[in-house]
């Protein structure tokens, strides 16, 4: 464990970071497994809302440094793709 106060505050920061991120990435699998719900239900019109929403969450995890913003247009790029193939 932590040996000096420097290091028990970055211990103790690791720790908030770490639950924070592990809700947005949560909340960000979620948005993206209904868009793929969706699109394997052949649902245009639900797939386009949640699309929107999944876009929304990826680039809200890329601003917060949460996801790069390479990875988040690449998931915006793919899901995109997805529900453009159901027209």
């Amino acid at each position: 464990m932590a040996n000096h106060r420097s290091a028990e505050k970055r211990a103790r920061q690791a720790i908030v970071r770490r639950a924070r991120n592990r809700s947005i990435m949560s909340t960000l699998r979620t948005a993206i497994k209904k868009v793929e719900t969706a699109v394997q239900g052949n649902d245009k019109a639900s797939a386009a809302t949640a699309l929107t929403q999944a876009t929304s969450a990826i680039d809200r995890a890329a601003g917060k440094g949460v996801l790069h913003r390479n990875t988040a247009g690449r998931k915006v790029s793919r899901l995109t793709n997805l529900v453009n193939a159901l027209s």
